[in-house]
């Protein structure tokens, strides 16, 4: 099963270290990770996203909270959030397929952020799956490089 974690933690050395050994000793993956300052500049924010058994993470969850550099550990597998992520792909294009690949930019909503006379540097924000879906669009044109940020995840307000 797919978990996604939030940890707030004071803003120290060693404390992504510690975290990732948690992980690592139970033999869970962190398929993507992500960290910075919250409007704190003391108190950073991780979001951790791993696949795995349900009990196992349970008991992670309860050894993050006992590490004294952790605040607080929320779980937003079965809850309602907002999830996002940025990528930034590189593309070659020639001229015939110039149009096609704009095209495809604008379907998507992203933006072209650099034009080379060999490649364009694109950029695209949204949930994993459309990160995907338009990788695995571009694919055939030659993608040279892509930058992924990993998960950001909020909560949702109630209604």
């Amino acid at each position: 099963m797919r978990h996604t974690i939030s940890v707030f933690v004071t803003n120290e050395f060693g404390v992504l270290s510690r975290i990732s050994g948690l992980f690592s000793g139970r033999g869970f993956n962190i398929e993507s990770l992500t960290v910075a300052e919250t409007m704190d500049p003391e108190i950073s924010r991780m979001t951790i996203i791993t696949r795995g058994n349900d009990k196992i993470l349970e008991q992670i969850t309860k050894q993050l909270n006992k590490l004294i550099s952790v605040i607080k550990v929320h779980d937003f597998t079965n809850e309602k959030h907002i999830e996002r992520e940025l990528a930034m792909i590189k593309v070659s294009h020639k001229t015939e397929n110039r149009a096609e690949i704009l095209s495809i930019v604008e379907i998507f909503r992203g933006r072209i952020l650099d034009i080379s006379p060999k490649s364009y540097t694109i950029e695209i924000t949204g949930a994993c799956e459309k990160i995907e879906a338009i990788t695995e669009i571009l694919r055939p044109f030659g993608i040279k490089e892509i930058a992924r940020t990993g998960s950001l995840v909020i909560g949702r307000s109630p209604k």
